[in-house]
């Protein structure tokens, strides 16, 4: 451990106390969608403690609609601004965007908590609450990681721009908005919970909803009907066979550990008024996942073929095609070679902390990460200290210890990265 390292793992753990603060106090702000703006105020208080530059804005929707990534179907975003700090570099050096999402998914059943979901409970060396490990806790490693260095006076030539942004679970906009607005740089590191991997790659997605339509009949002579229920199974089945026939193209060895790399999943079924009546629509609601090395466009039109071979198979829905649209969140793949400079670094920064070589995958789900490759032609590395099977779960927690390890990473990163003034 060099003396730089060790001045800031000392710094780290004699400020453990502040860190975990900081993230409690995160975690005991309820950021649903809508709900970011205190949370953000906190972000807010602390980067000016830092004396970084603020920008704060709300997002206009005027801005970002008419860009080709935007999608959303949350218009007004007063209240719950983006926020980005800048820490100027001396000059010379490389910059950086470290970029983290405020908003957190719902709860759910509060009874299926062990503690309360915003009560920042702590117990065993973990810290419980919806937001510990996507990614308040990634978060707080990207500000300990600044304010170490600022601390301890370590200078960076190039520079650093921190971003909290909203509505990342939503499809991005925060992100895209700070695109838009002109933040970009020469990489960007998010620290989604990875479990301490790195991962270069990350699928997108997109939400598809799929109207089937039936013909209405009493249940007593349902045979008078075409039950919509059953043409919508009939379909999922095909959406199966496809979802079969997309992952056996998949021969990137980063997804060896990955059962489904790019699943289609089902997550709405809605149909049926009454039990004695075959129902006559049935609406299918899901989300299909994008490979890093195909287009959203190319991933639409393999779904709409798919639909089409199962209209020419099924006599009635051939008469009475099923509507397919795309609404809601998108998130775009991004994908960066593994021998990248950016990698490489975070490589380097990862072996001198931990003391062994990290693991790298491929994301199972999608990030910002898209928007900034795909939008900015910015190499983006996705590696942070939460837990990927916790992400949106009852009893979401993250183990502290990796939120400090996570932070050194990031700070000797970014002196590596950025370039040290001597």
């Amino acid at each position: 451990m060099n003396d730089i390292q060790q001045k800031i793992h000392q710094w780290l753990q004699h400020h453990r106390d502040d860190g975990i603060r900081l993230l409690r106090r995160l975690i005991q702000e309820n950021s649903t969608r809508g709900n970011e703006g205190k949370a953000q105020a906190i972000i807010i208080e602390k980067c000016r403690e830092l004396g970084l530059s603020l920008d704060i804005w709300e997002v206009d929707i005027n801005e970002v609609r008419s860009h080709s990534f935007f999608r959303c179907d949350r218009h007004d975003f007063s209240g719950n601004p983006n926020v980005v700090a800048l820490w100027k570099g001396t000059g010379g050096g490389k910059s950086i965007i470290l970029n983290g999402h405020i908003d957190v998914v719902p709860e759910g059943n509060e009874n299926d908590w062990m503690f309360d979901p915003y009560g920042a409970h702590i117990q065993n060396g973990k810290l419980f609450g919806r937001g510990s490990t996507d990614m308040k806790g990634g978060t707080v490693s990207l500000l300990l990681a600044i304010e170490a260095l600022k601390t301890l006076d370590i200078r960076l030539k190039g520079d650093v721009i921190f971003q909290s942004v909203i509505e990342e679970e939503s499809g991005g906009t925060g992100t895209l908005s700070a695109l838009v607005r002109g933040y970009t740089a020469d990489a960007a590191i998010i620290p989604e919970p990875t479990n301490m991997k790195l991962f270069p790659k990350q699928q997108g997605s997109m939400w598809f909803r799929i109207t089937v339509k039936g013909k209405a009949a009493h249940g007593g002579t349902r045979y008078e009907g075409i039950n919509a229920i059953e043409k919508a199974m009939y379909i999922i089945q095909g959406l199966q066979q496809l979802e079969k026939r997309r992952n056996e193209r998949i021969t990137d060895p980063l997804y060896d550990g990955i059962p489904i790399p790019i699943p289609i999943n089902i997550g709405k079924i809605q149909s049926g008024t009454w039990p004695s009546s075959v129902p006559d629509v049935a609406i299918i609601e899901g989300r299909m996942g994008v490979a890093p090395n195909e287009t959203l466009h190319e991933a639409e039109q393999e779904m709409e073929q798919c639909l089409k071979q199962l209209m020419e198979q099924d006599e009635w829905l051939n008469q009475h095609a099923p509507k397919l649209e795309w609404f809601g969140g998108r998130w775009q793949p991004g994908d960066i070679e593994i021998d990248h400079p950016i990698m490489k670094t975070v490589e380097t920064a990862f072996q001198q902390v931990m003391g062994y070589l990290p693991m790298i995958e491929a994301s199972p789900w999608g990030t910002d990460g898209g928007i900034l490759s795909k939008g900015g032609g910015i190499p983006v590395v996705v590696f942070g200290p939460g837990t990927t099977e916790l992400a949106h779960d009852a009893n979401e927690s993250i183990v502290l210890d990796r939120v400090f390890e996570a932070a050194e990473i990031i700070a000797l990163t970014m002196i590596d990265w950025c370039g040290l003034e001597e």
